[in-house]
């Protein structure tokens, strides 16, 4: 007997119908993407809600009415997008729970498109600009004190007089991710950091290739990029939304330009 009509025939069983509803079987010529798919569209709906944890997997094989392997293999799949944590055993946190900060896993995600060339550099470019002109307007208005400190904290490191060129894109990266969070826009702030997250290591290889003197080598470019810093750190703590966007579109043009040339 199909799984959903037998908890129909149980006595009180409300809660048993209701969860068989939520979880309708799948049909028998189901694969895993069909699991993931229901799954997701528990999450899209609402029903299922970050925080909240899944069935067991046996639980959720019998469900959907397919096999714990499929079950599995979709989990491992949501697992590596962000979208859930699993945990093996019996403890308050053990099962298979949505998760709360999928952000790491954006930035994953996009790090490997831009690697794979899924997204022309211009399209990197503009959508930076985009989102971090809106974010440091934000951060004009929102930024706190410990906010103007973790940047002033990546400029220092930057200003460190023999820094090398990893050191220095690891603190300039830290930089812009400080810029988006001090917006105080959770989703812009994620998505602003995956994508600068993304061209960190192609920007490390831009750099790597300098000489190190001339007007176009590694000097004189950690020059331009550190004087570009303190600008935009100084119109963000004097408030000027306009003046530190301008600021910060010039700066990101500014060294893809300087990147292109290279190529």
């Amino acid at each position: 007997m199909h799984v959903a009509e037998t908890a129909k025939d149980q006595p009180g069983g409300a809660a048993t119908r209701a969860r068989a509803d939520e979880w309708q079987p799948v049909s028998r010529l189901a694969t895993y993407e069909l699991v993931l798919h229901r799954i997701e569209s528990q999450i899209i709906s609402g029903s299922l809600r970050a925080g909240e944890r899944l069935p067991p997997e046996r639980e959720l094989a019998a469900l959907l009415g397919v096999s714990r392997p499929a079950v599995r293999e979709a989990l491992r799949i949501l697992q590596a997008q962000g979208a859930v944590r699993s945990q093996v055993g019996k403890g308050p946190e053990s099962g298979t729970t949505i998760e709360r900060l999928p952000s790491d896993a954006l930035a994953r995600l996009l790090r490997l498109h831009v690697a794979l060339g899924s997204f022309p550099l211009e399209d990197v470019v503009e959508a930076r600009v985009a989102l971090e002109r809106a974010s440091v307007a934000l951060a004009c208005r929102n930024a706190r004190h410990e906010d103007l400190s973790r940047m002033r904290s990546a400029l220092v490191a930057m200003d460190v007089e023999d820094i090398d060129r990893e050191s220095f894109n690891q603190r300039d990266t830290e930089f812009h991710l400080a810029l988006a969070d001090a917006g105080g826009n959770r989703l812009m702030s994620d998505v602003t950091g995956a994508i600068r997250e993304s061209v960190r290591i192609p920007i490390l290889a831009s750099l790597s290739t300098l000489q190190d003197t001339g007007k176009d080598g590694w000097i004189a470019v950690r020059a331009t990029l550190r004087a570009d810093h303190h600008a935009i750190f100084e119109a963000v703590g004097s408030a000027d939304a306009v003046r530190s966007a301008d600021l910060l579109e010039t700066h990101i043009r500014g060294f893809y330009a300087r990147m292109t040339a290279q190529r």
